[in-house]
């Protein structure tokens, strides 16, 4: 029998210190579900790569907007972790190919296709994009 699913989310102003509190808020979650420490670090990682595009790309397209709100929710399905970031730009996210892995930048969803079963991203009725991952929670990963 799978265990029950678990749901955290948490809402964020799109900042550059909104990264570090989605990555310890995940490690934080992913440690009270009793998530193996190997795959916390991957979500976090997974994480801190969707938050920053996130920030990136809404401060860029909405400066005079002042500070967008972002949120993020993990949601735990027994075998593998959903990751979701969303954000108020209805733009799709672009990944950068293989020029940007010796690049400054531009790495953020190359990673999170590396670590994650999958990922896409989706236009919610309310507005905004999600940008979301699944990543898989196996005992042999």
């Amino acid at each position: 029998m799978s265990p029950e699913p678990f749901t955290s989310r948490l809402e964020l102003t799109a900042q550059t210190d909104a990264v570090r509190w989605a990555r310890r808020h995940t490690r934080d979650v992913l440690s009270a579900w009793q998530v193996p420490s190997n795959h916390v670090d991957t979500a976090a990682l997974a994480v801190s790569e969707l938050v920053t595009n996130a920030v990136r790309h809404v401060v860029k397209s909405m400066p005079a907007a002042g500070p967008a709100r972002l949120a993020l929710t993990l949601r735990h399905r027994g075998t593998h972790l959903i990751v979701e970031v969303s954000d108020p730009d209805v733009r799709p996210p672009v990944p950068q190919g293989l020029s940007a892995l010796s690049a400054e930048s531009g790495r953020g969803l190359f990673i999170v296709e590396s670590v994650s079963k999958e990922w896409g991203y989706y236009l919610p009725p309310t507005g905004g994009k999600v940008v979301w991952c699944v990543l898989s929670l196996d005992k042999e990963q």
